[in-house]
């Protein structure tokens, strides 16, 4: 057998230091989720009946296989940190005492939103006091992307609800007077020829909007790689569901006009979002492509200066 080089023993070194550090980690992950247990369970039962929150117990899986993809770059420099992690455990402990007294009152959504924050403020800081500051940096998105497990509180999604309802209206309606179709609109409601129709709340897109989002940050991160970039489109996606809504509502009114009334009821309106995803998805990936070449082509500019000057 050869000598040990001294690479070896660096790597030795860490797989013995590294080891312990994962195997404490999840010891103590798994403690958390036996303290949070019941609120972890209502979550899931939460995501399971409430399609705005269907995405929830997707976040977790994705979050800790984006850390094990990165882990060369993660864990590289690896070090317990208990001072920096000692106030995020203090302010959930305080809370979670706290809420004893006052978050019964609550609404349950309400409630189960404050404690779901806790939760993954409680896992952020156990991962901070395994793998410390430098690791927490490397793994800033997936620990970020944590937070999509927080369902909205009630009031929230009704401002949401509005928002993509008025903007949705404001949208079909624009799109109505570019194709030259007669409309007369009343605030949600539109009088076209022979039919009148209602944006109504269930039309607001709050669902697609969200798994547009959750599917947007992810597709970012990776095709992107620039946070001033995966920023701007961040902002994009709204912008994009409201449009998608507004297409799928001008598509199901044209046709229910000049094709077949009976749309109005049938799939197309009930169960056609996945359809009309596509074209969400679409702008989103035109979007990623104009964003990714930006760079390549601010790249290119000064070679070819190099090249016409020489």
């Amino acid at each position: 057998m050869g000598a040990k080089t001294p690479t070896d023993s660096v790597a030795l070194a860490r797989g013995i230091s590294i080891g312990p550090r994962h195997l404490l980690f999840g010891v103590l992950w798994l403690s958390s989720t036996w303290l949070f247990w019941q609120p972890l369970v209502d979550l899931i039962r939460l995501s399971l009946r409430d399609e705005n929150s269907s995405h929830i117990p997707l976040i977790l899986p994705i979050s800790l296989a984006m850390i094990w993809l990165q882990r060369s770059a993660v864990f590289q420099i690896s070090r317990y940190s208990p001072v920096p992690a000692a106030p995020l455990f203090l302010a959930v402990a305080v809370t979670w005492y706290l809420e004893r007294f006052t978050l019964p009152t609550w609404e349950p959504t309400d409630r189960l939103s404050v404690l779901i924050v806790l939760i993954v403020i409680s896992w952020v800081a156990l991962f901070l006091f395994c793998y410390g500051a430098p690791a927490v940096k490397a793994a800033w998105f997936p620990l970020s992307y944590l937070f999509l497990m927080i369902p909205f509180p009630a009031a929230v999604t009704g401002h949401l609800i509005g928002f993509l309802q008025s903007w949705s209206a404001d949208a079909s309606y624009a799109i109505f007077r570019l194709m030259g179709t007669p409309v007369l609109r009343d605030g949600f409601h539109f009088s076209l020829p022979g039919v009148d129709i209602e944006v109504a709340q269930q039309c607001s897109g709050i669902h697609a909007a969200l798994s547009l989002f959750v599917a947007g940050l992810l597709a970012a991160h990776f095709v992107l790689q620039a946070p001033w970039k995966e920023a701007c489109f961040a902002l994009c996606i709204l912008p994009i569901a409201i449009l998608k809504n507004a297409i799928r509502i001008v598509t199901i009114a044209w046709v229910g006009i000049h094709v077949n009334p009976a749309v109005f009821d049938g799939p197309l309106h009930r169960r056609g979002g996945l359809i009309f995803g596509v074209v969400a998805f679409a702008l989103m990936a035109l979007l990623l492509w104009f964003l990714k070449g930006s760079t390549a082509r601010r790249d290119r500019a000064p070679h070819f200066a190099q090249e016409t000057a020489s």
